[in-house]
């Protein structure tokens, strides 16, 4: 038992990937593709995806938002865990990583279920219906936080779950000494979060911090 969340250190983190990801060699050669990359550390970590696939399996998930692709990994493992008959809406601004990602979903075969979306999130938000998905997850521009949070709640189904990615930013949230507008706008997120009546979460210390919002 432990009163504390243990520290990941390298041993751990590696019997964590040994025995709790099962990762495809697909997913696997994205995700190494990816961190030849200069911006490859944009990229989620594996047992997050593991974790974000469990969640839309359990929740029965058929409609999937996606606010920052990259190069496709959080959707290739969402997705997939969604099934066949699922959907996603996938919003991204670059061509060159998602030219990447739509290798790797034509390869997995569920580029047909992906409806992408290369313009800025927030005119892609406001053509969406109200209460038309399951699942959401939020992985792009800090300083917009907060535009594609009230755009998820409007978006979402009530019940629905909508997943906040780099919550932690690196650890810099709980550093009252840092005050650049990434970590402004991802503390006042997570402020604003906690007494948000609308929801109810739960901030997860998994990569660099997850949280999960219901939309009640």
């Amino acid at each position: 038992m432990s009163n504390k969340t243990l520290d990941i250190n390298d041993k751990l983190l590696s019997y964590i990937l040994r025995t709790g990801v099962k990762e495809s060699d697909l997913e696997k050669r994205l995700r190494e593709e990816t961190l030849e990359l200069e911006m490859g550390k944009m990229q989620i970590a594996p047992e997050q995806g593991e974790f974000m696939g469990f969640m839309a399996k359990l929740m029965n998930a058929s409609s999937y938002l996606e606010i920052g692709v990259f190069t496709g990994y959080s959707m290739l493992k969402v997705l997939k865990a969604m099934g066949k008959e699922a959907t996603a809406t996938a919003c991204d601004i670059s061509k060159e990583w998602t030219d990447i990602a739509q290798r790797y979903w034509k390869e997995e075969g569920i580029d047909t279920q992906i409806d992408l979306h290369l313009d800025r999130a927030e005119n892609t938000l406001k053509s969406l219906a109200p209460d038309s998905f399951d699942l959401a997850f939020i992985d792009a521009d800090k300083e917009n936080y907060d535009l594609y949070y009230e755009a998820c709640l409007r978006i979402l189904k009530p019940g629905g779950l909508l997943m906040i990615d780099n919550i932690f930013w690196g650890g810099s949230v709980a550093d009252e000494g840092i005050d650049d507008l990434d970590t402004k706008a991802i503390r006042a997120l997570n402020k604003k979060i906690f007494s948000d009546t609308r929801v109810e979460a739960s901030m997860l210390s998994i990569g660099d911090g997850l949280m999960l919002v219901k939309k009640l």
